[in-house]
Parts: C-alpha cells; sequence; structure tokens
C-alpha cells in the first residue's frame, strides 16, 4: 500500500499525457487519402489497444521505479526514453504528416522497449520485462505497417 501513490502517478502520467497527446493528433483526411496495405487495422482498434498497454507500461515503469539502485538507474533510463519516443510518433506521423521521421521514431521506440527488457531481465525484474512483451509485439506490428505506410506513400 505504500507504493500506491507512485504507482497512480504512473498511470496518472502515462495514460494521461498518451490521451492528450492522441487527442491532439487524431488521424485527419490526410490519413484517410493515405494508400494503406491490406493489414492496416480499423482505426476504432488503436483506442482501446493504447489503453491497455499504456497500463501495462505504466506498470513496468512502475515496477522499474521500485527495483533496488543498481536496476533502477538503467532500468528506468530505457523506459524514459521509449515513453518519450512513444509520445513523439503520432505528433510526427499524425500532426506533421512525416511518416519517414515516424519511422525513425517507432524503429527507435522498438530498441528502447527492447533494451528495458533485456535489462529488466538481466536485474532479475522478470515482472517488469514481461509487461512490456505486448507492447513490443504490437510496436513491432506498429513499425511494420509504419514501413508499409512510408513505402506505399513516402
Amino acid at each position: 500500500m505504500r507504493n500506491l501513490p507512485s504507482l497512480v502517478v504512473f498511470l496518472l502520467v502515462v495514460l494521461g499525457v498518451g490521451t492528450l497527446i492522441a487527442r491532439a493528433n487524431m488521424p485527419d483526411a490526410w490519413y484517410a487519402g493515405l494508400a494503406k496495405p491490406s493489414f492496416n487495422p480499423s482505426n476504432s482498434v488503436f483506442a482501446p489497444v493504447w489503453s491497455v498497454l499504456y497500463v501495462m507500461v505504466a506498470l513496468a515503469g512502475w515496477r522499474a521505479w521500485h527495483a533496488p539502485a543498481a536496476a533502477r538507474r538503467p532500468l528506468m533510463a530505457a523506459w524514459i526514453v521509449q515513453l518519450v519516443l512513444n509520445f513523439l510518433w503520432s505528433p510526427l506521423f499524425f500532426g506533421a504528416h512525416r511518416i519517414g521521421l515516424a519511422l525513425i521514431d517507432v524503429g527507435l521506440m522498438l530498441a528502447a522497449i527492447a533494451a528495458f527488457i533485456v535489462l529488466a531481465l538481466r536485474h532479475r525484474e522478470r515482472a517488469a520485462a514481461l509487461l512490456m512483451l505486448p507492447y513490443a509485439a504490437w510496436v513491432s506490428f506498429a513499425t511494420v505497417l509504419n514501413a508499409a505506410l512510408f513505402r506505399l506513400n513516402g
């Protein structure tokens, strides 16, 4: 119970900032006009998927925050990097219409997520690593989708 306030902060930051950025950078007429690959999901899929993933990302960050001191610093560094890159993607893609820059961003995000998972496993923070696996899978799919959109429209 003593760690509950920090959990609330992690959830509020990840879900709150993520939601604000998403609402400020919604798919628009530009996105509707893009050529899309056959595996492009419906727009209605993204909000529920990201909501669940953001809860898991927040929980992984919270677990890293409470890891022993030797593990905390590298874990939090990787976690913060992936979150910043995550928060940059929508403004790059939907806001600035920069598919190529968004592709670079999502590739770096995937690398940061992988680094977090590896570090978490190395520091015996298995729960934090497991919480990030569905996110890594979704961001892998997002990377392929972003690359296809770039190929079709870049």
